[in-house]
């Protein structure tokens, strides 16, 4: 713990550890598990919390879940091998509405979620946060990889030094008044670093494999998920060419991401990909490549955690990802009078879908984030999509 710079007060709080009571979210996995761990070594007053998330008796086997069954257990026994408090939270029905509801009606609406976002947002950020506040906390502590620091201004939200490992993608959307709130201490770490802690600690977990990104959906069926939420809500329809040409029909838009291309179900002799999901016309349209580049992204309830306010931000050089796993890319960033926020990539950027977010970052502190939104629609430089 002293090599990786976790002895003493390393939350910032003031004074010392034993004057704290801390919350630890504990999912079961090894790095929220390490957090739980090395806050109680290092002299905090710990409340471990679990969140019950999702009917746990098909997934209790199933290894990649987390927040249900197997990993509620693993926590347990991490917490009470280190001697401190650990609670479990049924938060089942308030996470159907808020995320698997949410991630059902969103593909239905031809668009692509990210539940992982809503659940930080409206769960773990919020509900969770609320529960440590009303039990005295001095803070919430996480096991994400991304740093918080304090300057002058107010906290400030960082990317994780080991990039391979950074969440700022899935914590765009955490506010000033909760980044006040939450401590990310293994954000200066790599994941190698983080076993070799849960290791040292002769923690259960420290072999463990990561958990899987959306931990309600077996094998990565998404269909199947938002078929049992709506049962009778996808309907069937077209596979039209960008050029109007009906190439063939399909079983609902839900089956169909931006940016497809293998089981699209038709040939033409050139490689088509999904450029387009219109549900109102349950419609899936298709075309070239080239077609999936895209210029101008308009966005909804956009988070800003930049300095000043967002409309002073208006024509700004940024940099943005609009996908998990792609570096961020150069692009500007403009705020309507009427409040509407868009951002211009500076280059095309293929595969870019509604319901995704798109995630701002400073170009003159390139590990700054500064917020980002939910992509409501694109534009190619000479057409809407």
């Amino acid at each position: 713990m002293a090599e990786f710079g976790l002895t003493g007060e390393f939350l910032g709080l003031g004074g010392n550890p034993q004057d704290h009571r801390v919350v630890a979210a504990m999912s079961g996995g090894v790095d929220s598990s390490v957090v739980g761990a090395i806050l109680h070594r290092a002299g905090y007053q710990v409340v471990g919390m679990t969140l019950q998330l999702y009917d746990h008796g098909a997934a209790i086997h199933r290894k990649g879940a987390c927040c249900a069954g197997q990993d509620i257990h693993d926590a347990r026994r991490v917490a009470e091998a280190m001697g401190f408090a650990h609670y479990v939270l049924d938060y089942e029905s308030r996470f159907r509405e808020a995320v698997m509801e949410d991630f059902a009606d969103t593909y239905l609406a031809g668009s692509t979620p990210i539940p992982c976002v809503r659940c930080n947002q409206s769960v773990k950020f919020a509900d969770l946060l609320s529960t440590a506040q009303q039990l005295g906390a001095a803070a919430l502590v996480t096991g994400h990889y991304i740093r918080r620091e304090d300057r002058a201004g107010g906290p400030v939200l960082l990317r994780a030094e080991d990039h391979g490992k950074d969440q700022s993608y899935f914590l765009f959307a955490t506010t000033r008044e909760q980044l006040d709130y939450l401590r990310f201490p293994l954000g200066h770490l790599t994941k190698d670093q983080t076993r070799e802690l849960a290791l040292a600690l002769g923690l259960i977990v420290a072999a463990k494999p990561d958990s899987q990104d959306i931990c309600f959906v077996p094998d990565g069926d998404y269909a199947s998920v938002v078929k049992r939420l709506r049962p009778d809500a996808a309907r069937p329809g077209e596979i039209v060419h960008e050029d109007g040409r009906v190439l063939g029909t399909h079983d609902g838009v839900i089956h169909y991401t931006v940016g497809q291309r293998r089981g699209l179900g038709v040939a033409t002799g050139e490689p088509l990909y999904v450029i387009r999901l219109d549900a109102a016309e349950a419609q899936v349209i298709v075309g070239p490549r080239e077609a999936l580049a895209v210029r101008t992204i308009q966005l909804a309830d956009v988070n800003w955690i930049g300095d000043g306010a967002l409309a002073d931000a208006d024509g700004m050089e940024i940099a943005v990802k609009v996908r998990s796993t792609r570096p961020p890319s150069p692009a500007s960033l403009h705020v309507g009078a009427d409040g509407a926020v868009s951002v211009t990539l500076a280059a095309g950027e293929e595969g870019v879908a509604p319901g995704q977010a798109c995630v701002f970052y400073s170009v003159d502190e390139d590990t700054r984030v500064l917020g980002g939104g939910w992509i409501m629609a694109t534009r190619s430089e000479d057409k809407a999509e």
